[in-house]
């Protein structure tokens, strides 16, 4: 009997020994993860990045950037320099007439006692019209015809294109907090401050139509919400920069052989000098001689000649009607320009981080109350932000200031007037020199020491870039390195976007 009481406690001691290695433990403490025994901290184990409706998976990596193409303007303000990229999603396709009005018609459902939000969304159809040329149609279909719904939405200023990368984030983060089980459908529930809002649900101020919670290991609560370490949320959706746009468009993994070699540089987001489709192309005979993309192919010549039309679009053309490129993103040449996230200055490519090139960083943080809670979310339903003080950036040494926008570039820094013997000797330089940011576009004229005329610009902190070409553009646009600008209320007949995210975690896919 004694024999088999030794037997039995050696099998349980041996089935507690296997029961417990199931569980990861702390390299720190060897306490156990996932137990609510010894406290409940989680770890969750995470394969990899969901990739979000619409985009495609960008494998990042070292390129030149800028123009590799004579410099035709002779601005100078896109010299090639070697930076890295990491990788990064990026929508196959501009942002279509289907897609903006499936975001309008949400805004007018869910802010139906906030009209205004509505009406500061809506595309400026009138940016058709040309004093000496018939546009009207253009104006009045354009952005509701179906016939149109799967072209290019245009009209759209920088800052409404930030708005509906927000606007689409909460909506994809709720469809998956639906399919997850975690939420029901509520249609009618989310109006006005209720609408379901990522940074409001992860500050614990949203409700909502909650399903079923996550239950909690913490052995003093039962249930809990779904936190950001859960890895079920999506990261946000945003504009790409212009190096990860440019990256993107020049699609070099087609050129990438054995050990990082890159045997072609392109000048457009395909091989070769030409916007003709080759015989090298790798399509089928039928397509050699064809228009590559949407553009102007010469004076007077948006289409071709009747009875044999070059790219047979008159004005935009369906987002995905032309071939893509090798990372499968559609129209990074031609059709419409696009916005990108950053600020423009005509020496950003000399001045950047080789590292994830940007400039238009202003840091922010979450409105918090006395004690230091995260203030209640706006009539919106949004969370409040608000601009990191000089105060809170004391003893940073990344940076002392919120707003970085000028960085190296018309600050007291970079002038050559502050920075001048003749400019210190008798401290009459009293004002800035460069105003930038702080007037209208064309800038003022002021005076400085000695009467002398201080420097001033057309650009100013919302001069935006835009990039890739436009249906009314020639070919020099539809190289990826070359680059414009416009004010970020502003828009155009021939400027769309396109959405990007930021990849967590491994830069490779497929890898954890």
């Amino acid at each position: 009997m004694k024999k088999i009481n030794i037997f039995l406690t050696s099998i349980i001691l041996t089935l507690l020994l296997f029961t417990s290695c199931d569980k990861e433990t702390s390299n720190s403490t060897g306490w156990a993860y996932n137990d609510p025994k010894n406290g409940g901290f989680e770890s969750e184990y995470y394969d990899e990045q969901e990739t979000g409706p619409g985009l495609v998976f960008i494998e990042g990596g070292t390129f030149s950037m800028g123009l590799h193409d004579q410099d035709v303007l002779y601005d100078w303000n896109s010299v090639p320099r070697r930076v890295t990229v990491s990788s990064f999603y990026m929508d196959e396709t501009e942002v279509k007439n289907v897609d903006y009005r499936e975001y309008l018609y949400w805004l007018h459902r869910v802010y139906i006692d906030y009209p205004e939000v509505y009406q500061k969304a809506l595309p400026d159809t009138l940016v058709w019209r040309k004093k000496l040329a018939y546009n009207e149609p253009m104006v009045n279909y354009y952005l509701r015809h179906p016939a149109y719904q799967n072209y290019p939405v245009v009209g759209v200023n920088w800052l409404q294109a930030n708005n509906y990368c927000a606007w689409r984030t909460d909506r994809v983060n709720e469809m998956i907090m639906i399919r997850e089980g975690l939420m029901y459908w509520d249609p009618t529930g989310q109006t006005g401050e209720e609408n379901f809002n990522t940074d409001a649900y992860l500050a614990g101020q949203y409700e909502g139509a909650v399903r079923q919670q996550i239950e909690d290991l913490d052995p003093n609560n039962d249930y809990r919400k779904v936190r950001m370490e859960d890895g079920i949320l999506l990261p946000k959706y945003r504009l790409p920069t212009e190096a990860e746009w440019e990256f993107a468009a020049l699609g070099l993994v087609g050129n990438m052989l054995a050990k990082e070699r890159v045997f072609d540089q392109r000048i457009y987001p395909w091989n070769g000098h030409y916007i003709r489709m080759d015989d090298k192309s790798g399509y089928g005979d039928a397509d050699v001689g064809q228009i590559r993309a949407n553009i102007v192919r010469g004076r007077g010549d948006y289409m071709g000649t009747a009875g044999s039309l070059n790219d047979a679009n008159d004005i935009t053309s369906p987002v995905d009607a032309f071939w893509p490129n090798d990372y499968g993103l559609y129209a990074m040449a031609g059709n419409v320009n696009e916005w990108v996230m950053d600020v423009y200055r005509n020496l950003t490519n000399q001045d950047a981080n080789e590292f994830r090139p940007f400039r238009g960083n202003v840091y922010k943080t979450q409105v918090r109350d006395e004690e230091g809670a995260i203030a209640e979310k706006d009539t919106l339903g949004h969370i409040q932000w608000r601009n990191v003080t000089d105060e809170e950036a004391f003893n940073r040494y990344n940076y002392n200031t919120a707003d970085n926008i000028n960085y190296l570039d018309g600050d007291y820094e970079s002038s050559i007037d502050y920075n001048s013997d003749e400019a210190n000797k008798d401290n009459t330089n009293s004002d800035r020199v460069y105003d930038i940011g702080k007037r209208g576009t064309e800038g003022t004229a002021k005076t400085g020491y000695r009467g002398r005329m201080k420097a001033q610009t057309m650009i100013n902190n919302r001069a935006r870039v835009y990039k890739g070409g436009g249906w009314d553009d020639r070919a020099y646009w539809m190289s990826p390195g070359t680059r414009r600008f416009l004010d970020q209320a502003q828009s155009r007949d021939d400027i769309g976007f396109r959405c990007a995210m930021f990849r967590v975690g491994s830069q490779q896919s497929g890898i954890q």
